[in-house]
């Protein structure tokens, strides 16, 4: 599952891009771009991937994704058939990184720009400001809606309950690093192949490391041990799975690469909380409601 590079192109009369997106579904499209990218998700529930953090969502959505972070929304059709919307507002870094370095008053951004590298989720009150100054960059002149855009980072910069997503990780950006060039490979490997058997000495060797070595390599850049990493991506695709489709568990459970479904319920509950039958009933309440 290796991430495309994405194309972006300023709206007209702008540094940067203001795009409302009306759709039946979000189709999965894992891809990064240099630019910094807030996107607030509307009527419309699903998973939600930035970096290696993999989450369902259902509420409206607000997250702030940094520049070369692969990030991606997936949803299916409403039962209702109703329409999903997306805002999205795509900013070039050097524009912004320019205006925080060059005006005093944009300083305070600087920790929250650094802190996109890993996404950032932000709380319901802010969202629902969000939502607000997105509605009115519709119609809004360029110059208007350069202002908006300041009042929803000034929004965004205020929110003390915002949250990274992403692990650390994501955050090397040093390329003439040769661990993030074996990391890369490793991850893109995992993310092919989490939803069959997958063993430490197989990805070792694509690291070109001795197995103990490997080990010690990947919890140090991922902060978390490799059986970690990968029950992390298989419940998250099992999240899916218990959202899009009727399968039964057990079929499930085999398709995310589990070797038994007790081991599959087990991680299920350790990881989010609930055994995945409980988390399909709830989803079937909400539904219903």
């Amino acid at each position: 599952m290796k991430p495309m590079c994405e194309k972006v192109i300023p709206s007209s009369n702008c540094s940067w891009r203001f795009v409302k997106y009306q759709l039946p579904n979000i189709d999965f499209n894992w891809h990064y771009h240099p630019e910094y990218e807030i996107c607030l998700t509307l009527n419309s529930q699903g998973l939600r991937y930035i970096g290696d953090h993999i989450e369902e969502y259902s509420e409206p959505d607000l997250v702030f994704v940094g520049p070369h972070m692969p990030h991606t929304w997936h949803s299916s059709i409403n039962e209702d058939e109703s329409t999903q919307i997306v805002y999205v507002a795509q900013i070039p870094k050097f524009w912004l990184d320019g205006q925080v370095a060059e005006h005093p008053e944009m300083q305070g951004l600087e920790e929250m720009l650094e802190r996109s590298s890993r996404g950032i989720f932000y709380s319901p009150e802010s969202t629902e400001k969000a939502l607000s100054l997105f509605q009115q960059m519709e119609n809004a002149d360029p110059f208007s809606r350069y202002i908006l855009l300041m009042n929803l980072l000034n929004v965004m910069l205020n929110d003390a309950q915002s949250k990274l997503l992403s692990s650390r990780f994501f955050t090397y950006g040093d390329k003439t690093d040769s661990g993030i060039d074996k990391l890369d490979r490793v991850i893109e490997y995992i993310y092919g192949n989490f939803d069959r058997g997958l063993y430490a000495d197989e990805l070792a060797a694509i690291a070109h490391m001795s197995t103990n070595h490997f080990h010690r390599f990947f919890k140090k850049r991922t902060e978390r041990t490799l059986t970690e990493f990968i029950n992390q991506l298989r419940i998250g695709k099992a999240c899916k799975l218990l959202i899009n489709s009727n399968h039964p568990i057990s079929v499930i459970s085999d398709q995310c690469g589990f070797n038994n479904i007790s081991n599959f319920n087990r991680q299920f509950l350790s990881i989010k909380g609930c055994t995945p039958s409980r988390f399909r009933k709830s989803l079937r309440l909400k539904h219903a409601q």
